[in-house]
């Protein structure tokens, strides 16, 4: 009997909760799709004539820029940002495979809206070359889509050619290329050109779980770097690079030209 109680005592004992591997939830992905628009039409470059709020006409040779440095915001408030390794995108118009952006390792969940920068960072613009790879590579031909002034060190952050009948250059042709992050140091400021950007999905929620990847449409029209709060006449300035002024102007213009179009929802449930 004394070693029957004693076999009831030891399997009566507590020991605490069972210990067991973590909990770990699945991780999903979202896509990005950037629709480059002029006004309510896709863009077509070269072979289309719009026109400004000045009245000039414009066919679009050249749109290209960085976004970068997103963050995605959900349904209860918070936020998860993209790890920023992963988080350097180049858009160039002439280029269909660069319009989609895949954002992977996203916790599940519900998510609302999305903030980003059209531009690069000043930590990333100025760090070594082996954190610049990808999208990011300095090189390229600057005639072409080459995004980087390798004599001032610095990224365009949006490119804009094209040819104008009005443009007050020789050959037609217009072109902005704008960047600068705000200087090396305060010996070497220039002006700020990075512009933040926040869309929210109007009321749509973007779903990531194991077997469902949302696609988010995202339009930026190219005719708002033209006519926002700071219009640009190509006539009068058929080319802005390095004019501090002239080249805010033209940020605080492309600062709108983002906006929603939809979300799919894409299952992967086989």
């Amino acid at each position: 009997m004394l070693f029957i109680g004693a076999c009831l005592i030891v399997a009566c004992q507590y020991s605490g909760p069972e210990v067991g591997p973590p909990l770990i939830i699945p991780e999903g992905r979202m896509v990005l799709k950037f629709d480059n628009i002029a006004g309510n039409e896709d863009l077509v470059l070269d072979n289309k004539t719009y026109s400004n709020s000045f009245g000039e006409d414009l066919t679009i040779s050249k749109f290209n820029y960085f976004v970068s440095n997103f963050k995605l915001l959900e349904e209860g408030g918070d936020s998860y940002t993209i790890p920023q390794d992963s988080s350097y995108f180049r858009i160039v118009e002439a280029d269909p495979k660069t319009q989609t952006v895949i954002l992977n390792g996203i916790p599940q969940g519900k998510y609302t809206g999305i903030e980003y920068i059209i531009g690069v960072d000043s930590l990333r613009s100025v760090s070594g070359i082996e954190k610049r790879g990808g999208a990011l590579d300095p090189s390229g031909d600057m005639a072409g889509d080459g995004m980087y002034w390798a004599w001032t060190s610095g990224y365009i952050f949006v490119k804009l050619e094209g040819t104008s009948s009005k443009s007050s250059s020789s050959n037609g042709k217009f072109y902005y290329h704008i960047g600068f992050y705000g200087g090396f140091d305060s010996e070497n400021k220039t002006v700020n050109n990075i512009k933040n950007v926040k869309i929210n999905f109007a009321g749509e929620k973007a779903v990531v779980t194991g077997d469902s990847v949302p696609e988010v449409r995202l339009t930026a029209d190219v005719l708002k770097v033209f006519n926002g709060p700071d219009p640009v006449s190509v006539e009068k300035n058929p080319g802005i690079m390095f004019d501090f002024t002239l080249s805010s102007g033209v940020a605080n213009n492309y600062k709108s030209m983002f906006g929603f179009g939809e979300i799919k929802q894409n299952s992967l449930a086989k």
